[in-house]
């Protein structure tokens, strides 16, 4: 590989190991993310180290002692930025791991919460359920007393409905009673007057034949 080119493939990897350290810093979970984006760093950092180690062979290669000492100095200038390029790894790692943690357990605490709601619900629910049949066997209570009264009201109905039957009858038999009763005092009335009629008969007639015989008695000429 060129000099040059071993320079620029470098400089490409330490930046693209700057990126995905940041990705890892940034990574919200979960951890088998976290552990392809450390796959990827991983190879990135093996690319690297191969170059750096390239490039320090292209320095002992060199004749001139001053280009193969600055080749020297860069190259360990690249591998001091490795190192901190590793070091920044190990710590955006941790850091992701903690945040990972927390959210798993901000996570698990919710699904608790979530839970206890649950319960919390299911309880009111079954106090409400309580409740709600309480009111249900008073209202059937209610009602079951409210067809007993109601069943009594008919009985009694019944009753005083048989009883004006009954007494309506005792009405037709007392108005047939009244009737034949107002047919004999008129037939009565009827044969007194007749009765007087006769007697008033009778009593002229007596009188005219006592008046006739005084006649004869008291004026035999006439």
């Amino acid at each position: 590989v060129p000099l040059r080119v071993c320079h620029q493939e470098i400089v490409k990897f330490d930046l693209e190991i700057k990126a995905a350290v940041q990705d890892i810093r940034d990574c919200p979970g979960p951890l088998s993310a976290l552990t392809e984006l450390n796959a990827a760093v991983k190879e990135k950092f093996r690319h690297l180290r191969g170059r750096i180690q390239e490039l320090e062979q292209m320095a002992k290669e060199q004749d001139k002692e001053s280009e193969k000492q600055a080749l020297l100095r860069e190259v360990e200038n690249h591998k001091k930025q490795m190192l901190s390029n590793q070091a920044a790894w190990r710590k955006a790692n941790l850091a992701c791991k903690i945040a990972i943690d927390n959210s798993e357990k901000d996570q698990l605490l919710q699904g608790r919460d979530i839970l206890r709601q649950r319960k919390t619900t299911k309880e009111s629910l079954a106090e409400s359920a309580s409740n709600i049949t309480e009111s249900l066997m008073g209202i059937s209570r209610m009602m079951s007393q409210q067809v007993q009264q109601s069943e009594e009201t008919v009985q009694t109905l019944a009753n005083s409905s048989r009883t004006i039957l009954e007494a309506n009858e005792e009405f037709k038999s007392m108005s047939g009673t009244i009737q034949l009763g107002r047919k004999l005092i008129t037939k009565y009335n009827r044969r007194e007057l007749t009765d007087k009629l006769l007697i008033f008969l009778a009593l002229a007639l007596f009188l005219a034949t006592v008046l006739y015989i005084l006649k004869k008695r008291l004026f035999p000429f006439l």
